[in-house]
């Protein structure tokens, strides 16, 4: 849907998504201390628990990885989401309806809420009857078809096959008796409506194998259908769900639910034609193979599989080591035909780091995944992708496929046909080494290719900005490995008081105020992320802002504690929107720490005020000490320097004074 989600249903959402339900439907969690629950991170492989979250603050950190935010952010994670997709999700998931502002100004509503949940029911319903279906004396032409392709009984239930009926409104009846209405059966994509003035209501697929659709979250949003009879030349082969509230074919992978955790671990992904392509390539040990929808392999998609792969930033990215190419690999299988050729030109046409990682698997036969584990067993698909080839020889070679390079004609035709490829390779050292590579397989002088290739780039940067380098381009294929966010090791007392003064100030800004910490000075804090993090904290007003938070929080019906849970967490959420990169990501971190605190009496969940102010002002006081000899170390310094006939030396006496005060003052209060 077009147009930015206003940010107080934004807020809304993360208010009412409770993140140890959603947290808790991926990872067992147990008491990690007060107000703190644990679990195995569900992001990397441990065998101790450092996955922390913190209910009351709506936060989750993982001190293994260093992966952390918010109820929103998992929900992206571990379902490979965009902010917006994760945000619609939690939305119909607690019954908040979206607003969007478009960019004139003009907000529009999304769905109503539950809308979502009755058309992934029906589309429930109807996956479960098909199934049911597939075993009637009916859907004998449906088995005999899978049989033929080496898919059992067994194969069909681990995919969910079923069968669509050849009667018009089979499923239209059983859905009305389970209380649907018309309209939701036509909004689900699963009927249509015919007959004067759209009155009837039938059947999308009849006399069709059935295969179920699923959402990266694995909810059934539509169907592919394949027609039994061959009779009628007119019906579709296949039929797919039309675009509905929660279907869109641009933005499905078939198979997307059983692949994507194999994805995320392996790095890989390959990209087959069909369902059965699919089904035979898991079948064959490729489980992280997935196939569009019905509609060609687009930009959408690209944006999927990059979430899925993680976007590794890695300079020698494609780089095969071992059976893996580095950074992650996305394999096309698609034939190498025209339908094939523009799937990768698309590809090539993206952002080419991803580019770099994309390879191309094409049979010598012809043979698509299905037809090859026919042939020649379930061995044959893991040889294919043994023989994939690069992504940009793939496209260089296609433009000189229906060439005669014997002729001179042809190797020119060639040459003019490719330089513009190799051109648009933006890493210089690949750009290089195709240059050399297209003069060998056109069996030219070298410096013919050259010279046609930067001829190439010429002409792209004359016509703008699309044929030129990308701002970073060349840092981006330099760089290393992005560094872990987050906070640092502490490695001595000094910088662990600091990261415990700060997870008090973070998780515990009222009782914070309470003990003077807006009174503490930036240069308290020696480690660098420690000071950015405390200047992030002034930056949205200290502590004390949090007070006329609670204020406006505080409303009819809600406790006391609720409003300062409520405050203290919008308050968090602005000393993070304050932050930049690492810090931001050091904040979380802290707001999810464990606190040494005792458990309160009666087995409560929220820790005993008086022991928190104690522990508060006893290490913040301890930290506004070590400040404060940090500064009266630097000024005695300087004393010892001067003589007491300096101009200046006076004030430094009185300053020098005026902290050894202070530092008494916080010893007495402590």
């Amino acid at each position: 849907m077009a147009g930015l989600i206003k940010r107080e249903d934004i807020d809304a959402v993360r208010e009412r998504a409770k993140i140890e339900d959603i947290v808790g439907e991926h990872v067992t969690l147990k008491s990690g201390g007060v107000g703190s629950l644990k679990g195995l991170c569900p992001f990397h492989d441990e065998r101790t628990p450092s996955f922390n979250i913190r209910p009351q603050l709506g936060l989750w950190h993982c001190f293994g990885c260093g992966e952390g935010g918010d109820v929103i952010s998992f929900v992206q994670r571990i379902n490979q989401l965009s902010f917006t997709e994760a945000v619609e999700y939690l939305a119909d998931r607690v019954g908040v309806r979206l607003r969007y502002e478009e960019g004139d100004g003009r907000v529009t509503r999304g769905i109503e809420p539950g809308t979502r949940q009755r058309l992934l029911e029906a589309n429930r319903l109807a996956e479960a009857w098909f199934r049911e279906q597939l075993a009637t004396p009916a859907a004998r032409a449906g088995r005999t078809f899978l049989g033929g392709r080496a898919f059992g009984p067994e194969e069909a239930d681990h995919f969910g096959i079923g069968y669509a009926p050849a009667g018009w409104d089979d499923l239209a009846n059983m859905l009305r008796s389970n209380g649907f209405t018309e309209d939701e059966l036509v909004a689900s994509g699963l009927c249509g409506r015919g007959g004067a003035g759209g009155s009837r209501v039938y059947d999308r697929f009849r006399d069709r194998l059935m295969w179920p659709i699923r959402d990266v979250t694995g909810a059934t949003v539509g169907f592919g259908g394949r027609c039994l009879s061959e009779e009628d030349a007119t019906v579709p082969k296949y039929l797919n769900t039309p675009e509905t509230a929660i279907y869109h074919k641009g933005q499905v992978l078939y198979g997307l639910d059983l692949a994507k955790r194999d994805i995320a671990r392996d790095h890989r992904i390959v990209v087959v034609e069909g369902y059965t392509d699919v089904m035979a390539a898991h079948l064959s040990g490729v489980t992280t193979a997935v196939a569009t929808c019905g509609t060609s392999f687009g930009a959408d998609h690209v944006r999927i599989v990059r979430r899925l792969l993680g976007d590794v930033a890695d300079p020698s990215a494609g780089v095969i080591t071992g059976r893996r190419a580095r950074g992650g690999e996305v394999v096309f299988t698609f034939d190498g035909d025209a339908a094939g050729q523009k799937a990768a030109l698309r590809a090539y046409g993206e952002d080419q780091h991803f580019a770099a990682q994309t390879f191309v698997a094409v049979d010598p036969h012809g043979y698509d995944p299905c037809d090859l584990r026919m042939t020649e067993g379930n061995d044959a698909i893991p040889r294919l992708l043994q023989r994939r080839v690069p992504l940009f020889e793939f496209v260089i070679r296609t433009c000189l496929a229906d060439l005669d390079l014997d002729t001179a004609e042809g190797r020119v035709r060639g040459l003019r046909s490719a330089a513009p490829v190799v051109a648009g390779i933006r890493d210089r050292a690949l750009r290089r080494e195709y240059t050399r590579r297209l003069a060998g397989w056109l069996g030219m002088p070298e410096s013919e290719a050259v010279g046609a290739v930067r001829a190439a780039e010429r002409r792209g940067a004359d016509a703008g900005p699309s044929g030129s380098e990308p701002a970073g381009g060349a840092a981006r294929q330099s760089a290393g490995p992005p560094a872990r966010a987050g906070l640092p090791p502490v490695n001595d007392p000094v910088a662990r008081l600091e990261r415990q003064a700060l997870e008090i100030i973070v998780q515990m800004p009222v009782a914070a105020a309470q003990v003077g910490a807006d009174d503490i000075s930036p240069a308290a804090f020696a480690v660098p992320v420690h000071r950015a993090v405390f200047e992030a904290v002034e930056a949205a007003g200290g502590t004390g802002e949090v007070s006329d938070l609670i204020s406006r929080a505080e409303s009819p019906g809600l406790t006391r504690a609720d409003a300062v849970d409520r405050a203290t967490v919008h308050w968090i959420e602005q000393v993070r929107a304050g932050a930049i990169g690492p810090v931001g990501a050091a904040i979380t971190e802290l707001a999810v720490a464990p606190l040494p605190l005792a458990p309160p009496r009666g087995g409560g969940a929220e820790p005993d005020p008086d022991a928190v102010e104690r522990y508060a002002r006893g290490v913040l006081s301890a930290l506004a000490r070590t400040g404060i000899n940090r500064q009266l170390a630097e000024l005695r310094a300087r004393q010892r320097r001067m003589s007491s006939d300096d101009e200046g030396y006076r004030e430094l006496f009185e300053q020098i004074v005026g902290l050894e005060n202070r530092r008494m003052q916080i010893a007495q209060l402590s």
